[in-house]
């Protein structure tokens, strides 16, 4: 630790474009933050292990670089963690793995599984979001904590000009477990109602652009002051999933900004949300049914989400006193 500080020096290492997640439990534990990506190897089979290697690199250069006290590294990728294990045994630092359900659950992540199981054993501890992914941990005989949302903060956020007088969110990146073709399909079904629809545009999601829907806006990749704009004047946010304990990070973003939010019908969502939300299947019809009942309902919901965000906040200052104790015991 730095001469006369209290706490650790904490760096948080993400292999990933942005991570909003990852931001802000570095501000809250007063740690710095590092999107380490190599953009332009792309994502293939081909590039990967360059890709890898490169990132490895960066990533060894800003720990030697910072010297921080504890390592907070994102899973996936696992492979992250490599690096970030042999600055810590040369350096006689510590780490911890906040390990995000895809780590688990998702088929190339579970063909080198014994990797996650090696790290989160040799962690101080693995940051989960739920239960079902600490009965995982547990098993393996390794250290967990539950978080399960971190407060966002965005100071400088651009608001937009909607055009619609219902105008609704479709938190999206174009993940495999993500619905859209459903929602799309839903949206022709609710025409009165503007909808925007976040995520990057390559080459494969610019085919949904040829669908020339009238109520439909794509945004693009969206900074994070367009990103959290955009939220904070949607009237409704849909954030879906077709898998289990997956915690939706855009539904908790909507919360924080006092947004309500449809959301896809799983156990762990229900015991995230408990108010403020409305739960729905994957299908076009119950996608359209889920809209307009949270819309017949708005204000209601409204008032919901902003006591929701008040325990919730209150909620990870708990959390946030663990992990600290964890990291200093």
């Amino acid at each position: 630790m730095e001469k006369g500080s209290p706490f650790p020096k904490i760096v948080y290492i993400s292999w990933a474009p942005y991570c909003s997640r990852s931001d802000n439990t570095a501000r809250e534990l007063g740690g710095q933050s590092y999107m380490v990506y190599s953009e332009f190897l792309g994502s293939n089979y081909f590039t990967v292990l360059l890709k890898y290697f490169f990132q490895a690199i960066v990533t060894l250069s800003i720990l030697f670089r910072d010297r921080p006290d504890v390592v907070f590294v994102m899973s996936p990728s696992v492979f992250a963690t490599i690096p970030v294990y042999i600055h810590c045994k040369i350096f006689d630092a510590r780490y911890v793995i906040d390990a995000h359900t895809g780590a688990f659950d998702h088929l190339i992540w579970k063909k080198v599984e014994f990797l996650q199981q090696f790290f989160c054993r040799k962690a101080i501890f693995s940051i989960v979001t739920n239960r079902g992914i600490a009965r995982i941990i547990e098993d393996w005989g390794a250290e967990y904590v539950i978080v399960p949302d971190v407060p966002i903060k965005c100071d400088k956020a651009k608001i937009p000009e909607l055009t619609g007088k219902i105008n609704v969110t479709l938190v999206n990146t174009f993940a495999q477990d993500e619905p859209v073709d459903q929602f799309l399909e839903a949206t022709k079904n609710l025409s009165e109602i503007q909808f925007s629809v976040t995520g990057k545009l390559g080459k494969k999601q610019r085919v949904y652009l040829d669908l020339e829907l009238k109520n439909v806006h794509f945004t693009d990749f969206l900074s994070e002051e367009d990103y959290a704009g955009l939220l904070q004047v949607s009237d409704l946010i849909v954030v879906l999933t077709t898998r289990d304990n997956t915690m939706q990070r855009g539904a908790y973003e909507a919360i924080y900004y006092g947004r309500p939010v449809v959301t896809s019908d799983w156990k762990v969502l229900r015991e995230n949300f408990p108010m403020g939300a409305v739960f729905v299947k994957n299908s076009v019809e119950e996608i359209v049914t889920g809209i307009e009942s949270a819309l017949s309902r708005l204000e209601n919901l409204k008032s919901e989400a902003k006591v929701l965000r008040k325990l919730k906040l209150d909620i990870f200052e708990k959390h946030k006193q663990t992990l600290f104790e964890k990291i200093q015991g």
